[in-house]
């Protein structure tokens, strides 16, 4: 390999004298530039600090705003708490960026202000991004009640996922605005992120699909609820499972994404609880009775302080005429309905028994037919003795 070769091999030398020339340069211009537009300059200095300070001002007025809204869990309090965070370089650069025209910087000062303003922009816009997003949880968690210990340990997970993904879009906007190709960054974090999904796809869709309850809201805590043959009053909504706390007595964990899967009946929204009863009567009652029969129930349950939902015959039965009740009974306690539907039993027979109405039960009767297809009767008639 030849000495030019190897040369060309070797990288360049850092040039002090180069460097030296070109600061010196800088400074020669930027000497000049301040013997011509001194007052330009001057004027662009009083404005731009008359602008921080103006931004200063709103900063501070950020944390008042989030006390002033009730104790600081409303929207207005996320909105300071993101005005509070806006940082003194990205203020000062803004200044800067806004009064760099008026004094006719040089193209070098101009382009170095350009730069500096862009990345307190971008990294300002990630950090108000942070916050609202965060902001926008934490105010849904509070305002519906999931304030378990198990999903408050989730916010921590929720914190780091959503400042790697706004702070890494922007490196990678800053990057690209010095003129770097991130095309290989991009499909790196891309091939990155589709790897940690595949590994960790279960936590993800749990987690997911806890968020999804708290914007939602299916339920919270404390909300009974029924899903396939399970009934309970939810414990906690974590991470990645609700805790159920069954009425017969045992807690029942489910992970987020199979409860979301199901069917859910959230009996805590319910107004009323209906209960249905089938009454059967004997057939030998009278049409008359039959007719007051749907009155006789009506007052029956009013005097309960329920609510008639249908009273009234349903269907010939083979031993009975059937009638329908149904009753609804303000509010979602299954207790107090169930109280309810046992003095209205009670009060049912004993109306019964003083109007005469026989509850049927089933029954059979048998009748025997002589050689030339008469009834033989089972019991002797008047006036004739008993058959051998």
């Amino acid at each position: 390999m030849s000495n030019n070769s190897a040369a060309a091999a070797r990288p360049a030398a850092f040039d002090t004298d180069r460097v030296g020339q070109q600061a010196g340069a800088l400074l020669h211009s930027s000497f000049i530039w301040l013997q011509q537009h001194w007052l330009q300059i001057l004027i662009a200095v009083g404005i731009g600090v008359a602008i921080a300070l103006l931004l200063f001002w709103v900063r501070a007025f950020g944390p008042r705003l989030a006390h002033r809204s009730a104790s600081g869990k409303g929207w207005a309090a996320v909105l300071g708490r993101a005005i509070e965070r806006t940082n003194a370089f990205f203020i000062i650069m803004l200044s800067a960026k806004l009064v760099d025209g008026y004094a006719a910087t040089p193209a070098d000062v101009d382009k170095t202000i350009t730069f500096l303003f862009t990345v307190a922009a971008v990294f300002q816009a990630a950090i108000w991004a942070r916050e609202l997003i965060l902001g926008a949880i934490e105010h849904r968690t509070r305002d519906e009640h999931y304030s378990g210990e198990a999903l408050m340990s989730a916010m921590g997970l929720i914190r780091l996922l959503v400042s790697f993904a706004v702070f890494a879009i922007a490196l990678v906007v800053v990057l690209s605005n010095l003129g770097v190709n991130v095309t290989g960054l991009v499909a790196g974090l891309g091939v990155g992120g589709i790897a940690i999904g595949l590994a960790a796809q279960g936590i993800f869709a749990d987690l997911f699909a806890a968020l999804a309850i708290i914007f939602d809201r299916p339920f919270r805590r404390g909300d009974k609820v029924s899903y396939g043959t399970t009934s309970g009053v939810i414990e906690a909504i974590g991470l990645k499972s609700t805790r159920i706390r069954a009425f017969t007595g045992e807690l029942r964990i489910i992970s987020n994404r199979n409860l979301l899967d199901k069917e859910i009946q959230n009996t805590s929204q319910r107004d009323h609880v209906r209960v249905s009863y089938t009454i059967g009567v004997a057939y030998e009652t009278p049409p008359e009775t039959l007719e007051r029969l749907p009155a006789i129930l009506t007052e029956l349950v009013e005097a309960e302080g329920a609510k008639v939902a249908r009273a009234g015959f349903e269907a010939f039965g083979a031993s009975s005429l059937d009638f329908v009740l149904q009753v609804d009974t303000p509010g979602d306690d299954w207790a107090t309905a169930h109280d309810v539907r046992n003095r209205l039993l009670v009060a049912i027979m004993r109306r019964f028994a003083e109007e005469g109405i026989t509850i049927a039960y089933p029954t059979q009767t048998t009748y025997t037919a002589a050689p030339d297809g008469t009834l033989v009767m089972p019991y002797a008639e008047p006036g004739h003795p008993p058959t051998s």
